[in-house]
């Protein structure tokens, strides 16, 4: 179990439990990125909020946080995909005409009535072309987002 051994791996004190620092080094090797010190302050990856200790974060509660962050990063690398997809002419954004394609390619029965009106929704600044954070927000529309797990 990959999170079994990061746990270990960062748990430097060999305590059973994960400590502020430790925590960095755990996003490090899940994620492939160093956090700043602004986003480990954050509710995201906050300590003080997360541990069920007064010393630190249990390995239960760890394996609950990284199964939740590991789900938005796989929702966000989905949308990524997705967008790239509409977006032909790599042009980071995408047009009515490529979002009309691209809804064509699925199904032709779709009226073009309903595509226009959901290119103006997902077009929130009506400039007439869609930005990726644009696509993101329509694709998180009603769902529940994933937030980071607090502990008592």
């Amino acid at each position: 179990m990959l999170q079994g051994f990061v746990f270990q791996a960062c748990d430097q004190d060999n305590n059973g439990y994960l400590i502020r620092e430790d925590l960095k080094g755990t996003v490090v090797m899940f994620f492939g990125y160093k956090p700043l010190k602004v986003e480990m302050d954050s509710n995201k990856w906050s300590i003080k909020k997360l541990q069920t200790s007064l010393l630190g974060l249990l390995f239960e509660k760890f394996l609950n946080l990284m199964s939740t962050r590991k789900a938005a990063r796989l929702h966000s690398n989905e949308t990524r995909q997705i967008f790239t997809a509409f977006d032909v002419q790599d042009t980071i954004f995408f047009t009515f005409e490529d979002f009309n394609r691209a809804f064509n390619s699925i199904s032709t029965q779709i009226p073009e009535k309903i595509i226009v009106e959901a290119f103006r929704e997902v077009d929130q600044d009506s400039d007439g072309c869609i930005s990726f954070k644009e696509f993101e927000s329509a694709m998180k529309y009603g769902q529940n987002e994933i937030s980071p797990v607090y502990f008592a």
